[in-house]
């Protein structure tokens, strides 16, 4: 269980798009603590450079500044790479229904851009982050590949677009290409701050810091939330799966489902506080309840997620408490 115990060659390159990001610097980390050698690529819209500033003096990594935007730096960020993980996107919802345009632009297009750089470089598997908001409207339960709903946000129609130009680009030009879809990851790194954080970062540094935090909507909506070590595993078993894994996309969670109220009595009673939430309106777009059949990653990639919720709260809330201000 895990990825502790996954090899790779001493010589293998890794390209970690978006990787001073939350979920990149955790590839990065995990990556170099293997051995490898890393190529981080981020243009810092993001990401924070203080995610990636502990790995500088590593010989195996490289950082380069630059936007997926930019087919040009794709294709030089691509060159001499074995496997690239594609973390490099903008997520939340709520700020995709402000901005749709750049949402294709960034994520669809920046998407195909590393595709075509990926694929002219001859790189061996092409493994990127799409999303449980590809579930869109659909109330079926648990949510499972090939029965998606309408997606309810440009950000879901993003993450589903990429899934289709993976899928022509392991069909049609050789490029192994395998997409995970992320339910609601956390951890270490995650940032806290700014109208658009996701909640679990968000509420626990409001309570630190003494706020009382806003729950939007009734807090009975669920999630499948996920710790960012069952991530870092998917993407590492993803690179090493079997042929038969190419241009398909698996759902990468726990396997389970935990409220809003759940998942803030979970952060109170860790930190010992006793602070009621604030209810505001619930937000445009989003899911009301997601929950993930993880068969079809067991059985394409050998993923064995062995982080709980619990553990990962836990885990979270003591990385929070040593590092936030």
């Amino acid at each position: 269980m895990g990825y502790q115990d996954i090899t790779f060659p001493s010589d293998t390159v890794f390209l970690v798009t978006g990787g001073a990001g939350f979920i990149g610097s955790n590839l990065c980390e995990a990556l170099l603590k293997l051995g490898c050698r890393v190529r981080c690529l981020d243009d810092l819209s993001t990401g924070k450079q203080a995610n990636v500033d502990i790995f500088s003096g590593n010989p195996a990594y490289e950082f380069i500044h630059g936007d997926i935007k930019d087919s040009d730096t794709c294709m030089r960020a691509c060159e001499g790479v074995d496997y690239v993980l594609h973390q490099a996107a903008w997520g939340s919802v709520p700020r995709s229904l402000e901005m749709p345009l750049f949402y294709c632009s960034n994520n669809v297009s920046g998407t195909l851009n590393m595709l075509e750089a990926a694929r002219r470089c001859k790189v061996k598997k092409f493994v990127y982050a799409s999303s449980s908001s590809v579930y869109g409207d659909t109330d079926v339960l648990p949510q499972k590949e090939g029965f998606e709903g309408k997606p309810l946000s440009p950000y879901a129609v993003s993450k589903r677009e990429n899934e289709d130009w993976a899928r022509q680009y392991a069909v049609h030009y050789g490029l192994e290409t395998v997409g995970l879809r992320y339910f609601n990851v956390f951890g270490r790194r995650q940032d806290p701050e700014g109208a658009y954080a996701a909640v679990i970062p968000k509420f626990i540094r409001q309570l630190l810091h003494g706020e009382r935090p806003t729950i939007h909507g009734d807090g009975v909506q669920s999630r499948d939330f996920t710790y960012v070590e069952n991530v870092v595993e998917a993407n590492l078993k993803a690179c090493l799966a079997a042929k038969e894994a190419s241009g398909q996309v698996c759902n990468i969670a726990y396997g389970g489902r935990t409220t809003l109220l759940e998942v803030y009595r979970a952060i109170t009673d860790a930190l010992g506080v006793n602070v009621e939430p604030v209810f505001g309106p619930a937000r445009p777009g989003d899911i009301r309840h997601s929950n993930a059949d993880i068969d079809r990653a067991k059985e394409l990639l050998g993923y064995a997620p062995d982080w709980s919720f619990e553990r990962g709260i836990r885990a979270a809330i003591d990385w929070y408490r040593a590092n936030l201000r």
